[in-house]
């Protein structure tokens, strides 16, 4: 059967039409991205795709939602579109419907994509077992963080919050980012340090060790300047990310029980060389008595144009084909 598939972030929602059997995905089509501010609503841009498509669309519907899903009304934090669940059959025409958070529909993704749609990180250099547990690992805007169960015939999402666990510093030089963070904030997550953003407190943290004047700049400046080795300082807060993104990848490995881990989102993808490169293994692995396993644990990255909308069809399929 055919679904359309939704992704909506804060900035673009992405439509695309899938079809689904037995549980799986068997097609995504094209995307198409909309700018949500130029939609008054979440059903005015389900109408657009349609007039874009030329044609009645599917009367099935699954949303990927970048916010916590389950309650009667869902709220964006940087979009003022609202979802109420209980109205989509009516004003979307979707009488089967799947809603679910969108890095949940990441961890969907995993389960269901092809190998070659994972790239080596570190560990043995094979694909992630077809049984036990997966974590799900997703520096973006946020840290995402799910866990990926599977039993060799089936599997189940757990979505979580561990992108907000506490920062645990492992020397000297993460015990001067933890303590400019702590001037601002009373307790500092993983998230504060290991997403995104958390690339200019390291930058700045980096920058006073040095006794060196900086000028701010935005996380995505620093990413350019560090990634390419334009600025050595920023090139340096890169490699710091890298390896305090090793570290909180094996401690959720750890605390999951997981016997592979996949790293996703759209920075991860971005610095996947960079990543490689890193120290991001040897951090991954340096879990004390622990390290022979952690070493032989593959971490793969995924690489799936859009793990969204395939997660969210995948989530559908699941729930209303298999």
């Amino acid at each position: 059967m055919q679904v359309v598939a939704v992704d909506i972030g804060g900035t673009h929602a992405r439509f695309a039409i899938a079809e689904v059997e037995d549980g799986r995905v068997v097609s995504l089509g094209e995307a198409v991205t909309l700018k949500t501010a130029e939609h008054g609503s979440f059903q005015l841009a389900w109408e657009e795709f349609g007039r874009m498509r030329g044609g009645d669309l599917p009367k099935a519907a699954a949303i990927a939602v970048a916010g916590p899903v389950g309650g009667e009304i869902i709220k964006f934090t940087n979009n003022p579109w609202i979802i109420r669940p209980a109205l989509i059959p009516e004003k979307l025409g979707a009488d089967l419907n799947v809603v679910v958070n969108d890095f949940a529909a990441v961890a969907h993704a995993v389960a269901q994509a092809d190998c070659e749609h994972f790239v080596h990180l570190s560990g043995p250099d094979e694909h992630i077992p077809a049984t036990g547990v997966i974590s799900v690992v997703g520096p973006g805007t946020g840290l995402g963080v799910a866990q990926l169960w599977r039993d060799g015939t089936g599997y189940r999402v757990q979505p979580t919050e561990g992108g907000h666990i506490d920062y645990a510093p492992l020397d000297t030089i993460e015990d001067a980012i933890l303590a400019g963070l702590r001037k601002r904030h009373r307790r500092v997550s993983v998230e504060r340090v290991v997403a995104g953003p958390g690339i200019v407190d390291i930058y700045e943290a980096l920058a006073l060790m040095e006794g060196r004047p900086f000028t701010p700049r935005s996380d995505r400046e620093l990413w350019e300047l560090g990634t390419s080795g334009e600025d050595s300082l920023a090139a340096a807060a890169v490699d710091r990310f890298c390896l305090s993104l090793g570290s909180v990848a094996g401690d959720l490995a750890l605390a999951h029980g997981a016997n592979g881990v996949v790293m996703a989102g759209g920075l991860g993808l971005r610095i996947k060389d960079t990543l490689v490169r890193s120290g991001f293994a040897d951090r991954f692995q340096a879990k004390g008595r622990f390290e022979a396993l952690m070493a032989a644990i593959p971490v793969k990255l995924i690489t799936h144009p859009q793990p969204g909308l395939f997660g969210a069809a995948a989530a559908f399929a699941q729930m209303h084909t298999a």
